[in-house]
């Protein structure tokens, strides 16, 4: 009569929904606590792709020792990194001392213009009037530096301190990236089989297709794009050296850095050829430019489209707006993460369109059984005839 002894506790959210909610509150305050790790790690995961079939060879070579092959494969990356960065750089500081001699010497007993510069057409006698105030005459480099630095000195400071700064978390990044690729390496396949049944069991009958398309993406797009780049610096630094092209290996360097951007090759030989031609040396100039454009020609018509784009063979303009808008957002890591993400985006696309061809097929299919058995003395009904 007086009820039940003990009141029966009705929670206010089912628990399936309060554990879903809490799940999503814990993935948003991951995310805002360790963004500032987001680059380091797709860094990781792409060279992880990139290089995992050299991997395999490794771990197979160690017994399948995963702790030991992770390790040789961080060194070895290591030297692949640090040795051209050390090569590069002895060479930039041989390129930087050649300049400073140079400059020390205009300073001291004046240098008269560039015939090739003062005889651009039209900023020809502008730029020779430019050269003569500020670097003709003796003591005029020194004269540039004192009215420079004293009139930016803040703006010289803070570029400064942003410059050490920016090389500082350059070498954060890069630290950060080594950890987590050698936990890549090492723990990498086991954690693919994890997100493996996940993903089956969010898209069951689309993960097996989805899940392919990053790692061959991925591998392919790095291994192309590093390769075509690689190659493309060798080739116009070694014909602006046949050209007599002043510092030909820092402009092939800078040519090989370009050829990652879209159109950015063709820009650096084209400046380069157009500084030959206002040299004086047209012949070279326009040779150049030849040399460039059927390396250039020959390069995206036979090695780019079966070295780049994976089991994705993404149009040029996915693959341009993926480029340029990853660049936009994370650099030079946007490079291999623009694509990829186009080429998720292009792959739920075509499924899309294999599900609504597979929903009307069926449709399709009766309406030509039906068309099939109507006698032929009956004419056949057409779509709006009455």
């Amino acid at each position: 009569m007086l009820g039940l002894s003990t009141p029966a506790r009705i929670p206010l959210i089912p628990p399936l929904t309060a554990a879903r909610w809490l799940l999503v509150l814990i993935v948003a305050a991951g995310i805002y606590f360790f963004h500032g790790f987001l680059v380091p790690v797709l860094a990781a995961l792409v060279i992880a792709f990139a290089s995992w079939p050299l991997y395999r060879r490794l771990l197979d070579g160690v017994s399948g020792n995963r702790t030991v092959a992770a390790t040789l494969a961080i060194l070895f990356i290591v030297a692949f990194l640090v040795v051209p960065i050390v090569l590069a750089g002895i060479y930039t500081v041989n390129e930087v001392r050649e300049w400073f001699t140079w400059a020390v010497e205009t300073n001291r007993n004046g240098a008269p213009t560039p015939e090739w510069i003062s005889t651009l057409p039209v900023v020809g006698e502008w730029a020779n009037e430019q050269w003569t105030r500020y670097i003709g005459h003796p003591g005029a480099i020194g004269e540039l530096i004192q009215i420079v630095s004293g009139a930016n000195i803040g703006s010289i400071y803070r570029g400064v301190l942003a410059a050490g700064g920016g090389a500082f978390n350059l070498l954060l990044t890069l630290l950060f990236m080594l950890i987590a690729l050698f936990f890549v390496y090492r723990d990498g396949e086991g954690f693919a089989k994890q997100i493996g049944k996940l993903g089956e069991r969010i898209l069951p009958t689309r993960w097996d297709r989805i899940s392919g398309v990053v790692p061959a993406t991925i591998s392919s797009t790095v291994t192309g794009m590093t390769l075509i780049a690689i190659g493309e610096g060798v080739v116009l630094g070694i014909a602006y050296w046949i050209a007599g092209v002043p510092s030909p290996v820092t402009l092939g360097v800078l040519t090989g850095v370009m050829a990652l951007i879209p159109g950015g090759a063709p820009l650096s030989f084209t400046l380069v050829s157009a500084y030959l031609v206002a040299r004086g040396t047209p012949i070279a100039g326009i040779a150049l430019l030849a040399w460039g454009s059927i390396e250039l020609f020959i390069v995206d018509k036979t090695l780019r489209p079966k070295l780049v784009g994976g089991p994705i063979k993404l149009p040029f303009l996915p693959t341009f707006f993926g480029l340029i808008g990853g660049v936009k957002t994370m650099g030079f890591l946007g490079l291999f993460i623009g694509p990829v993400l186009m080429a998720l985006l292009v792959a739920i696309w075509r499924e899309w369109l294999r599900e609504v061809e597979q929903t009307d097929s069926p449709v399709a299919g009766v309406a030509q059984v039906t068309d099939e058995l109507l006698p032929e003395h009956e004419p056949k009904r057409l779509v709006g005839s009455e």
